[in-house]
């Protein structure tokens, strides 16, 4: 009766764009690997085979989180968490390296990433420690204490090193704005941001000029137009300026060669033509041949198992990262909309969810689930498209691998089951 009652307070609209996203992500895992030579459309040894084997244990994953009372991930999120950072801090002595990072466990039959299942300890952990009753996000302390929550899995998968992984926990920032960080660290790091692509692009001598032409405006200006006093104005602008002067140190000394080129492609930071086109071609091969992929599809694609480029394995890792250029040469327009359109109504209903929670618990954890998917989302397939830098994250319930899918699921499924247990208290 219990199981019965918990099916009924089930989200299933969000259940069932999961289900069609994991049906759609293993028919283009299994175009995008697919050989004459595969025995079985289940056979182990393939990628897509083994993907439809982690399909089914994320299956079974959600039975065992929905079964968990709800107070359990709240009462034992500080322990998931610290056990978490202790596999991190793991991979330094035992961690298996793959394609240059050392982000895994061998586990002989599976390799385990555990950065995938620290963005759940630590949507979590962040949940309980906002939602603490003693908790004041109005307080240096407490916003301090929050932003070490992220910040620690952070700072130990970038020497992995996995920047990428590392830019997800970043977006968790998103939930203590929600419950009420003050604005202006938004605006700080929007502000840095700016100053930061604007020196490379133009120099740190024109965003001198410029920042400073901005403050001589508003002291014209102050009088008639703005309330703000001048000093604090000032003050920003020479952090500014200092902060244009440390971008091309920072750049040049800090970055790895890879990443100042994935910059350089971005940005178009090469006059040359000819010279861009030559670095499309190289340092962004995987992103030229992706791009070159979606644009063959046209509106309707070339039909499942038909992409030239797929069957011909132009688009390196195309089963992961990249999968979503399958779904550009073989169902076109029409499915990369689709798609698009899942993964947005999928949003949009956990932010629905989210609002409705009066667990201050429930609600923060859910605004963790949807910052984590809409960074991988919104980053995977502009990286794909070529709008963004090639950064090496899967997209949700879509890519290929055991540890991603795995985690997704869970890291789902826990907020339908707190959003359950909403319902099942009458609140």
């Amino acid at each position: 009766m219990a199981g019965k009652s918990l099916l009924k307070r089930v989200d299933w609209l969000t259940v069932l764009i999961y289900l069609a996203l994991l049906a759609i992500g293993w028919v283009n895992i299994y175009s995008s690997t697919f050989s004459e030579t595969d025995i079985s459309i289940f056979d182990f040894g393939t990628l897509h085979g083994k993907q439809f084997f982690f399909i089914g244990a994320s299956l079974a994953s959600i039975v065992l989180v929905l079964a968990l009372e709800a107070s359990f991930y709240e009462r034992f999120s500080s322990l998931l968490y610290i056990i978490a950072m202790v596999l991190l801090l793991g991979l330094f002595v035992f961690g298996k390296t793959i394609a240059g990072a050392t982000s895994w466990y061998d586990l002989g039959f599976f390799n385990l990433q555990p950065s995938e299942f620290a963005k759940v300890a630590t949507a979590l952990a962040l949940a309980k420690y906002l939602s603490d009753i003693q908790t004041d996000i109005k307080r240096k302390k407490d916003q301090l204490y929050a932003f070490l929550v992220i910040f620690i899995p952070a700072v130990l998968i970038i020497p992995q090193p996995d920047p990428g992984s590392a830019l997800v926990f970043f977006a968790m920032v998103f939930v203590i704005f929600r419950e009420g960080l003050p604005m202006y660290y938004l605006g700080m790091a929007i502000l840095a941001a700016l100053i930061f692509v604007a020196t490379l692009m133009f120099g740190t001598i024109w965003v001198s000029i410029f920042v400073t032409l901005m403050v001589v405006l508003f002291i014209l200006l102050k009088k008639k137009t703005f309330k703000v006093p001048i000093i604090p104005v000032v003050s920003i602008a020479v952090v500014a300026i200092l902060f244009s002067l440390s971008v091309n140190f920072v750049f040049n000394n800090v970055f790895e060669q890879r990443h100042r080129d994935r910059f350089s492609l971005w940005l178009r930071l090469e006059k040359d033509p000819a010279k861009l086109e030559q670095i499309r071609k190289t340092i962004g091969y995987n992103t030229y041949q992706s791009e070159k992929a979606i644009e063959s599809g046209g509106f309707y694609g070339k039909g499942f198992l038909e992409g030239t480029r797929t069957k011909g394995d132009f688009v390196p890792e195309q089963h992961s990262d990249y999968i979503f250029s399958t779904v550009g040469e073989e169902w076109g327009f029409v499915g990369t909309t689709t798609v698009v359109l899942l993964f947005t109504l999928i949003l949009l209903r956990l932010v629905y969810l989210a609002e409705r929670q009066k667990n201050p618990f429930s609600r923060m954890y859910g605004y963790g689930v949807i910052s984590i998917l809409f960074i991988h989302y919104f980053i995977n397939i502009g990286m794909v498209i070529g709008i963004l830098p090639t950064v090496g994250i899967p997209l949700p319930f879509f890519s290929y691998g055991g540890s991603g899918l795995l985690s997704f699921t869970i890291l789902l499924f826990i907020f339908l089951k707190l959003d359950s247990n909403r319902l099942k208290e009458g609140i």
